[in-house]
């Protein structure tokens, strides 16, 4: 990525439904260029736009990060087990305390303890569970700071 690039996919990431036409007034090309330069870093795999709902705004009160600690010969098989689930939007084997976290968006705390009795603690492998119970958000951003990337 060039430093043109960085900057179209910033204006993008501040707003995912800017148009090609108000990206490339932004900085200074023409619109052909913005859209073949994104049609090349999304074909690339170097970006990609999508749409986050808010959670609670749609009735998911319950978000939780999930720290396991599993048997270390299942550790891929756990990690997939969770990916595979609906109610998981992402997970990452880490190093640490724990060998797998999680993080999980559920309807109500009773949904929760459902979740987590039913389907992650049934995970063969899976040896302790800890659940970090989020109460409200500071920060939410996803992705890189495309910023960062331009110094």
């Amino acid at each position: 990525m060039d430093r043109l690039d960085i900057r179209i996919a910033t204006y993008l990431q501040r707003d995912g439904t800017s148009t090609n036409a108000g990206i490339a007034r932004k900085v200074g090309v023409s619109e052909e260029t913005v859209r073949r330069r994104l049609k090349r870093l999304m074909q690339g795999g170097f970006i990609k736009v999508v749409a986050v709902p808010d959670a609670r705004k749609i009735g998911y009160d319950s978000q939780v990060l999930i720290g396991l600690q599993v048997d270390a010969d299942k550790i891929d098989y756990v990690s997939d087990a969770l990916a595979a689930m609906n109610e998981i939007s992402w997970v990452s084997v880490t190093t640490g305390s724990f060998d797998i976290f999680a993080w999980a968006t559920l309807k109500s705390l009773d949904t929760l303890s459902e979740f987590l009795r039913r389907s992650v603690g049934q995970i063969e492998g899976v040896r302790k569970m800890e659940t970090f119970i989020s109460l409200g958000f500071r920060k939410e951003e996803y992705g890189l700071n495309m910023e960062s990337v331009a110094t």
